[in-house]
């Protein structure tokens, strides 16, 4: 399988540890990690100032695809709201609802979510048993966005402990999104 995208990683609270897909795929593709300054108790401002960075120093910009986890989705969606930059696409894989009572505490102008539309292709993908997010509540979220949804069953949080380390299918969701013309 290859990609002719400049692909990046967007981890979620926590950071992707090894055996997730996303750090399986950054070893497998050669995909890029955004890095974050503080994986546990971020700050929202932050986690988008990093990701414009990235994206914005990339070679090119409309190559860019973004491939975000958990609270990852929230962050695209809101750099997506705050500077509009045209990319390829994102993959938004188990969006968190920050606004639950089941949200871990510690995280910081994450709420309210973003639901404006993202100007860019977007694929959610989400399941029917994540604890940090209702089937409904991710198809609110997948349909402000203008995001096609896949829900993929009894998933859970579609991590590690959800038993999601190599993810193919999920390779098929970015593939879909690598083949868009821009």
């Amino acid at each position: 399988m290859q990609f002719q995208s400049n692909i990046f990683t967007v981890p979620g609270l926590g950071n992707s540890g090894e055996g997730h897909w996303q750090t399986i795929w950054e070893q497998q593709f050669n995909f890029t990690r955004i890095q974050q300054r503080d994986w546990d108790t971020p700050v929202c401002s932050d986690w988008i100032a990093a990701i414009d960075a990235a994206v914005t120093g990339a070679p090119q910009m409309h190559e860019v695809i973004l491939v975000g986890h958990s609270l990852a989705c929230t962050t695209i969606a809101a750099w997506a709201h705050q500077y509009q930059r045209l990319i390829k696409g994102a993959l938004l894989v188990a969006p968190s609802n920050t606004e639950a009572d089941s949200y871990p505490t510690g995280t910081t102008g994450f709420i309210p979510m973003v639901l404006n539309p993202l100007p860019f292709p977007s694929i959610t993908v989400t399941s029917n048993n994540d604890y940090y997010v209702t089937p409904e509540k991710a198809a609110q979220f997948a349909a402000s966005w203008g995001s096609r949804l896949h829900n993929i069953g009894d998933a859970g949080h579609i991590n590690v402990s959800a038993g999601y380390g190599e993810w193919w299918q999920g390779l098929h969701y970015l593939l879909e999104l690598d083949k868009i013309p821009f």
